[in-house]
Parts: C-alpha cells; structure tokens; sequence
C-alpha cells in the first residue's frame, strides 16, 4: 500500500490569460461602434415627435386700441366672458408677446375673438 501526501493531491489549475487584448485602435473603434448605436436610438425615438405637414389654423382675432388710463386687465375683463380675467390676460401677453402687462395708451393689441 502506497502512502500518498497531501501535497501531491492538491492541485491548483492556473488561470489561462486571454490572449485578445484591445489596443488603443481597438478601444477607439469599440467606442465609436457605441456612440454610433446610441445616436441611431436617439434619431429612431426622435421619429415620433416631428410637427406635421399641415398648417394650423390661426385663432381668430381682433384688434384693440389701448385707451388712455386703460389697464391690460381691464382690457381683459372686458373681453372675458367666463369671468377667467387672469387667463384671458395670460391669452393677450401670449398673442402679443407682451414681456409684462404695461401697456400704453395708442398701443394696438390683438385680443382673442369671444
């Protein structure tokens, strides 16, 4: 009967290195394939949000002139049929672009049509 020691009957596999090995080409090349894949993604979700071909149809409108004294809010409850001063204010800064609610008597303002 043989006796066998303990150092004989472990055994270690050694880890193979991987040959393939990416060199600074290669890194370059992974990365654009990459940045290449993530645009085509981007232009393919984009896809859906383009405006369409059709034009819109302009709201109807008239033409105000401010008189001395009058107020842009006043303008607006006059025109305001809902009693919804503060959104028909909001309506004319947007038709006229208007950056505040100054307004100046002369001054034409388009107004929506009610």
């Amino acid at each position: 009967m043989s006796t066998v020691t303990l150092d004989q009957m472990t055994w270690t596999p050694t880890q193979r290195r991987s040959t393939v090995r990416l060199t600074r080409r290669g890194r370059l090349v992974v990365f654009l394939v990459a940045l290449v894949a993530v645009l085509a993604v981007g232009i393919v979700l984009a896809q859906g949000s383009v405006a369409s071909g059709e034009k819109g149809t302009p709201a109807p409108t008239r033409v105000v002139m401010v008189g001395a004294g009058e107020t842009l809010w006043d303008i607006a409850a006059d025109i305001a049929e809902d009693g919804d001063v503060r959104g028909m204010v909001h309506e004319i800064e947007e038709l006229n672009a208007l950056e505040s609610g100054m307004v100046a008597a002369g001054q034409e303002l388009r107004v929506p049509l009610q």
